[in-house]
């Protein structure tokens, strides 16, 4: 598949639903006068340009923030390289950006490199820049890596298989809220995969699961009723 396809396919599956992500980040630090509406960033205004369908007024003032030194004109900018509305868009461009956002300590760039490394956007997969670039992520509490993270543990994808690993991270994405950890979690708890097996854990986290709107989360609790005396449940 031509790398451009594979940026496609990219796109669509994960929607590049993280462009704009400093909205709620862009308050200003200046204060107004008595009475004055408050002032509008850099940030701001290219957000409300994009917003508003102004894009080559939105790549400027991203441009202007990326040159400033901030991560967040960085990802942006990234982010309309891969969308093909920055002019002469260009995806090594959008890789050198986000790799420069995420030394600047935004998570969300980390996790997207991970993300187009282990899609192969860029040509052919590699599961272990992917993994590093999870693991960044993972390590700063974001529990869409910290899946990512367990998951290259579990099937030794990027790195040696350690289902005791993949327990920890998954643990650590279950406890942030994320469902599909919470279930999986459950799951080598039931079975003794990479942990020692706990039913009543098991069914802590199948039940988690099913009160965060799993499907299948239900039917494991009633099955390991089944199977825990009732004062264990």
């Amino acid at each position: 598949m031509a790398t451009s396809s594979k940026w496609a396919r990219w796109l669509y599956k994960h929607g590049a639903s993280v462009l704009i992500a400093g909205g709620c980040l862009a308050a200003s630090v200046s204060v107004a006068a008595p009475g004055a509406p408050p002032p509008i960033s850099n940030l701001e205004r290219a957000v409300q340009a994009y917003e508003a369908g102004h894009i080559l007024e939105a790549h400027r003032f991203f441009t202007k923030l990326s040159k400033q030194g901030s991560p967040l004109g960085d990802y942006n900018l990234a982010m309309m390289h891969l969308r093909k509305e920055a002019p002469n868009a260009q995806p090594s461009e959008a890789q050198r950006l986000l790799k420069r956002a995420a030394s600047r300590g935004l998570v969300r760039a980390s996790l997207t490199l991970g993300q187009i490394y282990d899609s192969g956007a860029l040509g052919k997969p590699d599961p272990v820049q992917a993994m590093q670039w999870f693991q960044r992520a993972a390590e700063r509490g974001n529990a869409d890596a910290q899946v990512a993270v367990a998951t290259g543990f579990y099937l030794g994808r990027g790195v040696e298989q350690n289902y005791r690993a993949a327990a920890r991270w998954y643990r650590a994405a279950a406890g942030a809220g994320d469902v599909g950890a919470q279930y999986l979690l459950g799951s080598m708890y039931e079975h003794g995969t990479g942990v020692p097996q706990d039913l009543r854990l098991a069914r802590h986290w199948y039940a988690a699961a099913a009160n965060n709107g799993d499907e299948a989360g239900p039917a494991k609790v009633k099955e390991m009723d089944t199977l825990l005396d009732p004062d264990e449940i």
